[in-house]
Order: C-alpha cells, then sequence, then structure tokens
C-alpha cells in the first residue's frame, strides 16, 4: 500500500510505496503554509488509511472466500470493491460529507479524508490528492489484471489470498531462466504467485538431489534449516509432502498464505491444524519430563507456533525459504559430487568442474520441470 507522510523541512505531502527492494516517494502536494501541522498529519493519515483498505480489495479478493448465504464474505469483499467507484466522487463532492456510518470501510475512508479536505479548504490540495488518489485506484485495478508495473509496483510487497495465472507464469519463466531467483522475481511479480512457481522448482530441485544422491528426499530438505528461521523447514516439508503426494503447488501454497494472513488477524481458520500443533507440543513435553525430569517444562510456558510463517508478510517469507532451499539442494548435489571446492568464491567461478557441475544441476532440475509440466 502507498503510505503517505509531511516533509516538513519542504512542507510538502509526499506519497511513498514499496518496490521489494526499496521505497520509492513523490510529491503529491505543496502545502500552504497556514495549515495546521495537525491537520497536514491528519490528512496524510487518513490517506494512508485509505490506500490500505482498497489495496485490501487486491489482498483479500471476493473470488477466494464463501460465496453462500445474504451475508456471506464474498459479498462483503465485493461491496468493498464496488465502492472504488464512490471514492473520487465523494473527494471532489462540494458539500462536506456527514459525519454518520457509512456501509463499507472503503466508503468510511474515503469520507474520512473528503472531511479533512473540506476542514482545508483548499481546492488545489483537493484536487492534487483527488489525481493521486485516483492513480493509487488505477494501481490497485492494474495489478489485480497481473500488470505490476508504474505504482503497481508495490504489490510486490503484499501477500494476496489468490495467484494470478499470468503472475504464475511470468515467474515460472523467470525461474527456468535463474532457478536460484533473480532480483525480478522480488520486483516485477506477485509474491503469492511467485510463490508457487518456487514450490514447484523447489519440489523439483528436491526430486534431482535426492536421485543423485540417493538420500530421502525429506533428508535433502532437512539440510535447509535455517537457525535464525527455525520454523522454515515446515513450510518446505509442508510443500515437499503435498507436491510428493500428487498435489499441485498451488494446493499447499495457498493454505500456508492463507492461514498466515489469518493468524495476523487475530483468528485461526479450523482446528484441525491447531489440534496436531498440541499434540505434538504435549508429546514433547511428555519426552522431555521422561528424559530430561530435571527441566521441569512448565506447559504454560511453552510457545506455540500458528504459523511457520511471518504472519506480516507470509508470500515473502515463503518466497524466501523456497529460493533458500533451491539453493540449499544445489550445495547438497555439490557436495555430493566430491569436488574438491576452493577455497575463494573467485577460485570457484573459474573451476571449470564446478561450473560443468553447475550446469548439469540446472539442466537437470530444467528437464524435471518440463516433465513435470503443469504448476
Amino acid at each position: 500500500m502507498t503510505r503517505y507522510a509531511i516533509d516538513r523541512a519542504r512542507n510538502t505531502l509526499i506519497a511513498q510505496w514499496s518496490t521489494g527492494i526499496g521505497d520509492t516517494a513523490t510529491v503529491v502536494a505543496e502545502l500552504p503554509h497556514e495549515i495546521p501541522p495537525q491537520n497536514a498529519l491528519r490528512l496524510a493519515a487518513g490517506l494512508t488509511h485509505l490506500s490500505h483498505t482498497c489495496w485490501r480489495s487486491y489482498t483479500h479478493p471476493a473470488s477466494t472466500a464463501d460465496q453462500h448465504g445474504p451475508r456471506n464474505l464474498g459479498r462483503h469483499r465485493r461491496q468493498e470493491r464496488d465502492a472504488f467507484a464512490t471514492v473520487l466522487p465523494t473527494l471532489t463532492a462540494a458539500e462536506r460529507p456527514a459525519d454518520e456510518p457509512i456501509g463499507t470501510k472503503v466508503e468510511q475512508a474515503a469520507h474520512a479524508v473528503a472531511r479533512t479536505l473540506h476542514t482545508l479548504d483548499t481546492p488545489q490540495l483537493a484536487t492534487h490528492v483527488s489525481t493521486d488518489v485516483a492513480a493509487e485506484l488505477a494501481a490497485v485495478e492494474q495489478a489485480e489484471l497481473g500488470d505490476l508495473s508504474g505504482r503497481a509496483e508495490q504489490a510486490v510487497a503484499l501477500s494476496r489470498e489468490d495467484a494470478s495465472p499470468l503472475q504464475v507464469s511470468q515467474a515460472d519463466a523467470l525461474l527456468h531462466a535463474q532457478p536460484f531467483g533473480c532480483e525480478a522475481l522480488r520486483t516485477q511479480i506477485d509474491p503469492t504467485a511467485a510463490a508457487v512457481a518456487a514450490a514447484h522448482w523447489f519440489h523439483v530441485a528436491v526430486t534431482v538431489t535426492a536421485q543423485h544422491t540417493g538420500m530421502h528426499p525429506f533428508k535433502v530438505v532437512a539440510g535447509a534449516e535455517q537457525p535464525s528461521k527455525p520454523l522454515a523447514i515446515e513450510s518446505l516439508s509442508d510443500i515437499t509432502a503435498v507436491i510428493s503426494a500428487g498435489g499441485r503447488p498451488r494446493h499447499v501454497v495457498m493454505p500456508l498464505i492463507r492461514n498466515a494472513l489469518h493468524v495476523a488477524e487475530g483468528h485461526l481458520r479450523g482446528i484441525t491444524d491447531v489440534r496436531q500443533r498440541l499434540t505434538a507440543a504435549e508429546e514433547l513435553i511428555e519426552k522431555a519430563h521422561a528424559n530430561h525430569p530435571e527441566l521441569d517444562l512448565d506447559p504454560d510456558a511453552i510457545h506455540l507456533p500458528l504459523t511457520p510463517l511471518n504472519p506480516a508478510s507470509p508470500a515473502p517469507d515463503l518466497l524466501g525459504n523456497l529460493l533458500h532451499g533451491i539453493h540449499t539442494c544445489w550445495q547438497v548435489f555439490q557436495h555430493h559430487a566430491d569436488i574438491q571446492r576452493p577455497s575463494s568464491g573467485t577460485e570457484a567461478a573459474e573451476d571449470p568442474r564446478h561450473e560443468q557441475l553447475r550446469q548439469s544441476f540446472l539442466t537437470a532440475i530444467r528437464k524435471e520441470a518440463a516433465h513435470r509440466g503443469v504448476l
């Protein structure tokens, strides 16, 4: 989403958003010096909230929600998305919006901004703000179509409950060219779609490595453990298990991301996963009591993870796990080849055996990916 702020040094309203590798910013308008600072800040806060509310229609589309019943979630989300058409008329209306409840969150956010603009009573500022909001709405609509160029690039930092087939295809093409990942994967592709494609390439990397080394696939996956992210291995194990059993990458990636998004909002959907986590935790506590009674573990002191992903940004987090997993497969593949690796990176790059082995690994996973076909 776009975050709005006041540049006090230049007395301007600015808009900034993530590009996947850093933020970019643009000047929305110069502020009249007579505007009270608190009103300017209130305008920036209102615009940030409006942007957040509108981008939620992108991250939580109606198509992924329950469509049954008069009060179903899908219908509610469609109403929020339809409310986009009311935003600009609200901001440009001659009369100040009334301070009374409005149906959708999008309309509420737009009315709050409009009331602030009327309080400021600066037509030129209102025009600039309306122009910027129009660009923001257009960016959301553009992202929905799978085009993340221009201002829509901010979608690369968001986690979506769905994945555009076009974006998945584009991510797959990028990974075919560079299976270890590339900057374009993080700056041009929706991370949920990128994770779906990366899950496919991670699994073929695991398969190729297991065949080459004679190791069990889950032993290959275990090598991707990260001390700084102890739960990351759980997401990779889940993906390996589902795809190995014949499931599609989308069928395991989407539940992982959606569950994390639910956790971020303070709730869980379903109790099966929680029951399994509780059972596993209780079994570990029993074993600890039996084998190490001196620890005296208190069940109330145990931290129970609800998701293996970062709830604040599950899709980018999962994508990072998968790319790390692919790189781990290459390391295992390389280690099993028993080539005496040079001590420095420069020597490794110049060693023809190292490069031949790397190309052999890449050729093998591309062949396996082509064999498996549809994501």
